[in-house]
């Protein structure tokens, strides 16, 4: 068997002396995992950086072997990265996240441009962490934790939304809070794509977003811990 296709590398790691395991967010074949013969050695370390987007290759006997990859470097995004330490941090996540949630050789077309799009902008710190909290509200939808922030659970109307209820994933409205205001979560308006934020406002929204991905996403997939990296991230945007 063999296809070609465009992806995202999320993770690389050393396979024998010099051969790598390589996880790649291809367009059309989903989280997709191959051996790079050589991928450890030092001319193929330039092309195996995580983020990194690649023309890739996959050949296997049969459809369900590890297979290998050729694979040949599309653009690198090391130099984003390594800009500033939100956009190591941000690649860091996005890859990391990616690579703990995703259901193996399933495509996923519309999050494969969302992420690719997503980390086309690290260098770009004045739209990244917004971008990015949009991109992690679509992880959750994709993955099936998707909210619903259009109107409230509790009374039906679409006003006053300041809470997301944490058993539901819905938004509640000041009036239909009551008493249980402070068991709630919050609901910055820059969450349901009203107005500019401030970074105080996106870690906000993302405290938020982090609940379903730990409480709701972790727990599927076998309650394993979500990955450090976003963790990092949140600490780089609250300082």
């Amino acid at each position: 068997m063999e296809w070609r296709d465009e992806g995202i590398l999320l993770t690389m790691r050393r396979h024998g002396e010099s051969s790598a395991i390589v996880d790649v967010f291809t367009v059309d074949h989903g989280r997709h995992a191959g051996v790079v013969r050589g991928g450890a050695g030092r001319r193929m370390a330039p092309v195996l950086q995580p983020g990194a987007q690649l023309d890739v290759t996959w050949r296997a006997r049969l459809e369900d072997h590890l297979g290998s990859y050729h694979a040949e470097l599309i653009r690198s995004r090391a130099a984003a990265a390594l800009s500033g330490r939100l956009a190591l941090a941000g690649l860091n996540a996005v890859t990391a996240l990616l690579a703990f949630c995703l259901p193996e050789r399933e495509p996923l077309p519309d999050l494969y441009l969302r992420s690719e799009q997503l980390l086309d902008l690290l260098d770009r710190p004045d739209v990244w962490p917004l971008a990015y909290l949009r991109w992690e509200k679509a992880l959750l939808e994709e993955m099936g934790f998707g909210l619903d922030l259009n109107r409230c659970a509790v009374t039906g109307a679409g006003t006053e939304l300041m809470y997301v209820s944490p058993k539901s994933g819905r938004a509640v409205s000041r009036t239909g809070a009551g008493d249980w205001a402070d068991r709630l979560l919050p609901l910055p308006p820059i969450l349901r794509g009203h107005g500019d934020a401030n970074t105080g406002e996106i870690v906000t929204a993302l405290s938020t977003t982090g609940f379903f991905l730990e409480s709701r996403l972790a727990p599927s997939l076998g309650d394993r811990p979500l990955p450090e990296a976003r963790g990092r991230l949140i600490d780089v945007l609250s300082r």
